[in-house]
């Protein structure tokens, strides 16, 4: 399903009544759904390097590629994990054209093959960055999604990030911001992930068995960052260290590997 927005006209009084609204939730900000919860990966070198064990359930996560020729890798990223929350209810996706250039149009085979059905994502279609911002804020006000995602042309400015934070806050649901490469990061993400392409591996007749990831964790706030090569098999939809080709120094520790269920 496919929506298209566009935001009203903010009247001054309005803008300084959001204003007044905004200064009087940042002090709570850090004890908002406190016990929100947390979506594990399932693998414990990484859940074990974010607080609460797993992406915080009431907060902005930031997503961007390593290059332009990685933002379809970023995207797969994305869908993976939106995947794990639709059992909980609708999963909302809003783009902007600058956001999908170079990405084509979203694709039904190939969010099932990365465990996102359709049917459970609703896309809302802005016109520019500005109306995906408004959209956003206003889907996370609802309270009823499971999930929300944007993938944008750019990078947010602060006030708009810190309101998008608030938001998810206050739902909660998590938020995830696909940005493009080069973008200003969001001082308001609590995790900020970069994703690189890797080849993955394939079977006797050359068909691809699963996607590979070099996936770094730059940003975890009260947490600790770190770097993995990871591997989503399109098969039993999970995601999981790849052993074979991991950096030497990672692969001399040795880690329990779980699985996402």
């Amino acid at each position: 399903m496919t929506i298209r927005v566009a935001p009203p006209p903010v009247l001054a009084g309005q803008r300084a009544e959001k204003l007044a609204e905004l200064r009087a939730l940042l002090p709570r900000l850090d004890h908002v759904h406190a016990d929100a919860g947390v979506l594990p990966f399932g693998i414990v070198d990484i859940d074990g390097r974010l607080p609460g064990g797993g992406l915080a359930l009431d907060g902005l996560h930031e997503i961007a590629p390593q290059t332009i020729f990685d933002s379809a890798s970023a995207l797969g990223f994305l869908a993976s994990r939106l995947s794990l929350r639709q059992a909980k209810g609708l999963v909302w996706l809003v783009t902007s054209p600058r956001g999908m250039a170079g990405l084509g149009r979203l694709y039904g085979h190939g969010l099932r093959s990365l465990g996102l059905d359709p049917a459970r994502l609703i896309v809302v279609t802005a016109g520019d960055e500005t109306e995906a911002a408004w959209a956003l804020e206003e889907i996370l006000r609802t309270g009823a999604a499971a999930a929300v995602a944007a993938v944008t042309g750019g990078g947010m400015d602060a006030a708009t990030n810190r309101r998008l934070q608030l938001a998810a806050a206050s739902a909660p649901c998590p938020l995830f911001l696909l940005r493009p490469p080069l973008a200003a990061p969001s001082l308001a993400a609590i995790t900020r992930w970069r994703l690189g392409a890797v080849p993955g591996p394939r079977d006797r007749f050359g068909l691809l068995t699963a996607w590979r990831w070099r996936v770094q964790l730059e940003r975890s706030r009260n947490g600790q960052s770190g770097s993995w090569l990871m591997e989503y098999d399109h098969a039993s939809h999970r995601l999981d260290l790849s052993a074979a080709l991991a950096d030497p120094a990672f692969s001399s520790r040795s880690v329990p590997r779980a699985k996402v269920a």
